[in-house]
C-alpha cells in the first residue's frame, strides 16, 4: 500500500494525518510517478489552515520530484524510469506516489538531484515567473526582496544578481542575514532591527525603486508602497504574515500612481509549452551555477507536522524537502 498526508479538517499542524491510500492505473495522459523527495511551501500551511480552502478530505504539497513507474494511454514524451518533477500539478505532493497529468512534468536533467528538483520547482519557476515576466529586471536597476533568506528569496537573489541587477533583501536576525548575503544580495535590511523604508531610501539616494516583491504580507504591504517610486510595481505574491488589511485604491494615486498585482504559478504555467520553457530557464540557471540550490534542512515525509511547525516559527532558512 501506498502513504500520503491528507487533511480532513483545517486546523494547526496536529491535523495532517499519516493514512494508506489506494492508487489505481493511470488514465489516458496520465503517470504513476513513485516520488522520492517532496518539496515544502508556506503556501501549504495556507492550505491546511483553510486561508486558501481544499475540498475536504484532501492531499497537501504542490512539488516534487520522483521516477515514472508506470504511463497511461496517450503518454509519448515520458517513459518508464524518467525522473521527474513539477511544481503546478494539483495538490497532493505529500504521499509515496501518485498518478500525475504527464503535462504537468519536466524531465530532470542530469546533473540536478532528486533533492534540488523537488526544493526548486515550485520556488525556482515562481522566482523565475518574478524576475522574467511579473516584472523582467533589467541590468542596473535595484529591487527590493522581503524574506530573503526563504526558499523563493534565495534562488531570487542569485538570479537577479546574475542579471546585473543591484538587489536589497530582508531577513530577520544576524543569521538569515548572513546567509542572504552569500545569495547575492548586495545589501540586507534586519527589520528586527532598522526601519527598511528608511534604509531603502538612504540606499537608493532618495530615488527609491522600480519594483517591490513581498511574500510576507500583512507586516510589510503598506511599507513596501513607500519604497516604491512613481509608477513603480507591488508584486504581493504572499503573506506569511497574514493577509494583507484591504485598502483604498486611491491610495496608490496618493503614492505615485503605483501598480499592484497578486500572481500565481498556477496562471504563468497555464500551459505544458509554458511550463516546460520556465523550467528550462530555471534549469539552465542552474547548471550553469549562476544558481545554487539551498536546501536548508530535510524531514521524513511522515514527520511534515514538524516541517509545518518550524516554518510557521521561522526556524528555517532556504528549502525545506520531505524525504519520502
Amino acid at each position: 500500500m501506498v502513504h500520503a498526508i491528507r487533511v480532513h479538517k483545517t486546523g494547526g499542524p496536529e491535523v495532517l494525518a499519516w493514512e494508506e491510500i489506494t492508487l489505481g492505473k493511470p488514465g489516458p495522459g496520465e503517470v504513476l510517478m513513485r516520488q522520492t523527495a517532496v518539496g515544502l511551501n508556506f503556501i501549504d500551511t495556507y492550505n491546511r489552515r483553510g486561508i486558501y480552502p481544499l475540498n475536504l478530505p484532501s492531499g497537501l504539497g504542490g512539488e516534487a520530484a520522483g521516477v515514472v513507474e508506470e504511463i497511461g494511454s496517450g503518454v509519448t514524451d515520458l517513459k518508464v524510469g524518467d525522473r521527474v518533477a513539477y511544481g503546478s500539478a494539483p495538490i497532493g505532493a505529500y504521499a509515496e506516489a501518485r498518478l500525475v497529468g504527464a503535462d504537468r512534468l519536466v524531465k530532470i536533467p542530469d546533473g540536478v538531484t532528486d533533492q534540488q528538483a523537488a526544493a526548486m520547482m515550485l520556488k525556482g519557476l515562481t522566482a523565475q515567473y518574478l524576475l522574467r515576466q511579473t516584472y523582467r529586471v533589467k541590468p542596473g536597476e535595484t529591487i527590493l526582496f522581503h524574506a530573503a533568506a526563504g526558499g523563493v528569496g534565495l534562488i531570487a537573489g542569485q538570479w537577479a544578481k546574475h542579471l546585473g541587477v543591484t538587489v536589497i533583501g530582508t531577513a530577520g536576525g544576524e543569521a538569515k542575514a548572513k546567509l542572504a548575503k552569500s545569495h547575492g544580495y548586495d545589501h540586507i535590511i534586519d527589520y528586527d532591527k532598522e526601519d527598511f523604508v528608511k534604509r531603502v531610501g538612504e540606499l537608493t539616494g532618495g530615488k527609491k525603486l522600480p519594483v517591490v516583491y513581498d511574500s510576507v504580507g500583512k507586516d510589510t504591504f503598506l511599507k513596501s508602497l513607500d519604497c516604491l517610486a512613481p509608477l513603480g510595481l507591488m508584486v504581493s505574491f504572499g503573506q506569511s504574515s497574514g493577509l494583507v488589511d484591504p485598502f483604498s485604491v486611491n491610495l496608490l494615486t496618493a503614492k505615485g500612481s503605483l501598480y499592484v498585482t497578486r500572481p500565481t504559478l498556477i496562471h504563468y504555467a497555464s500551459s505544458t509549452d509554458k511550463l516546460r520553457a520556465m523550467a528550462r530557464e530555471l534549469f539552465d540557471v542552474v547548471a550553469s551555477g549562476a544558481v545554487k540550490i539551498e536546501i536548508g534542512q530535510t524531514y521524513p515525509l511522515k514527520d511534515v507536522a514538524q516541517a509545518h511547525r518550524d516554518i510557521e516559527a521561522r526556524k528555517t532558512t532556504g528549502s525545506t524537502v520531505l524525504i519520502v
